[in-house]
């Protein structure tokens, strides 16, 4: 399964995180957030990761010029769009994209975007765009997920991992704040158990 943690921001928690289960990891490149890392603080960390590990890099409502510079300078092999971007971002962006969506729009975006494009499904929160901590509606998010390979974003944290994987059954699972002691930096012991219990939840 893809497992994400993202809004790193030091290179001890994305090793502690690697090494422990987790496959990907975000970088998030909005000034606002409080989990924003510069490009050249997010090359460190990327450059001292495993070449199996997913990196992605986290963007709203930024310009494709911009976007395709910071995979450039900073290596990472994925893009996240948590903004009002247009499909046409697919192409021209020219690497993987997870498309952050709630279940309420989420049939649109579906339609809308490529099959080749990730649906990310998070709570609606216009004004922090994600890391919110709030769970989405899973039985929503689980029919969705018949329907098309989808990540499981919002509220996710070592104590419900479990039930959303028994419910939802996504292809994958992003978590943020649910693994912070403070925001953009991660509880070793949260993220330690956040993983455990999702890699147990998926032999079950």
């Amino acid at each position: 399964m893809f497992m994400k943690v993202c809004g790193i921001t030091r290179l001890e928690d994305a090793l502690h995180a690697v090494e422990h289960g987790a496959t990907a990891l975000g970088f998030v490149f909005w000034p606002p957030s409080p989990r924003f890392i510069s490009s050249d603080r997010a090359a460190q960390i990327v450059a001292e990761l495993p070449d199996e590990v997913t990196t992605v890099g986290v963007f709203v409502n930024e310009a494709v010029d911009e976007i395709r510079s910071v995979v450039a300078k900073t290596g990472i092999i994925a893009v996240q769009l948590h903004g009002d971007e247009p499909p046409s971002y697919a192409d021209a962006i020219g690497c993987p994209i997870l498309r952050s969506t709630t279940v309420d729009a989420a049939a649109a975006v579906g339609d809308a975007w490529p099959m080749s494009t990730t649906l990310l499904v998070d709570a609606a929160d216009l004004v922090r765009r994600g890391g919110t901590g709030q769970v989405v509606d899973w039985s929503r998010a689980a029919a969705l997920a018949r329907t098309r390979p989808i990540v499981l974003a919002g509220g996710l944290t070592p104590d419900n991992v479990a039930d959303a994987i028994a419910m939802v059954r996504p292809y994958g699972l992003d978590v943020s704040s649910g693994v912070e002691a403070a925001p953009g930096v991660k509880d070793k012991q949260k993220v330690t158990h956040f993983l455990a219990n999702a890699r147990y939840a998926l032999q079950g």
